[in-house]
């Protein structure tokens, strides 16, 4: 399972940190400590970021939901 994040290009370099960090779960104390800047400054960061608009997208590989099965088999069913 891995975060693909779209429209990441419209972000600044410190932006794509902070929404990377932020969206992996991370809190805004842990992230202004590891990046070495105030909590202020990420929730500044991270609101800007918003505003511009980027989509992060959730990549499921295999079958860890345990859903399993044949999705297109089940289309023809119907």
């Amino acid at each position: 399972m891995r975060l693909e994040i779209r429209g990441v290009e419209k972000l600044s370099w410190r932006e794509r940190q902070v929404v990377a960090l932020k969206e992996s779960g991370h809190s805004t104390e842990v992230i202004a400590q590891r990046l070495g800047i105030s909590e202020g400054t990420i929730a500044t960061l991270y609101n800007r970021a918003r505003k511009k608009g980027y989509e992060v997208v959730l990549i499921i590989e295999g079958d860890p939901l345990g859903i399993g099965g044949d999705l297109d088999q089940d289309q023809d069913l119907e």
